[in-house]
């Protein structure tokens, strides 16, 4: 497995349109791109502070979805939802997952 964590900051006021900008990327995702699963989080002691966890079964799988033309085509309204919202542009940090625990 491997993992991609996305940071941001928002702009002030920006809070309010998280749950539209979460619900534009999930009507992008399409079966088969390797997803496994995708987190949207935000620190409660500086809700400004924005992460995306998103866990693919390689990173293969997720180079290759990121490079479809058809997927970049379709995040295009999210891409503008997220220039307005974040102060800056997302800092992405690459991760190989070596181990995860199910809670049951």
């Amino acid at each position: 497995m491997w993992a991609q964590l996305l940071t941001a900051r928002l702009q002030q006021g920006a809070n309010h349109g998280l749950a539209d900008l979460f619900n534009q990327l999930q009507a992008t995702e399409e079966p088969g791109t390797g997803l496994i699963r995708s987190l949207a989080m935000q620190d409660p002691k500086n809700p400004g502070q924005v992460y995306l966890l998103a866990v693919f079964e390689s990173e293969e799988k997720a180079r290759a979805r990121e490079q479809d033309p058809e997927r970049q085509q379709a995040l295009r309204p999210a891409k503008t939802m997220m220039a307005d919202m974040f102060g800056g542009p997302p800092e992405f940090l690459d991760l190989d997952v070596i181990a995860e625990i199910a809670g049951q």
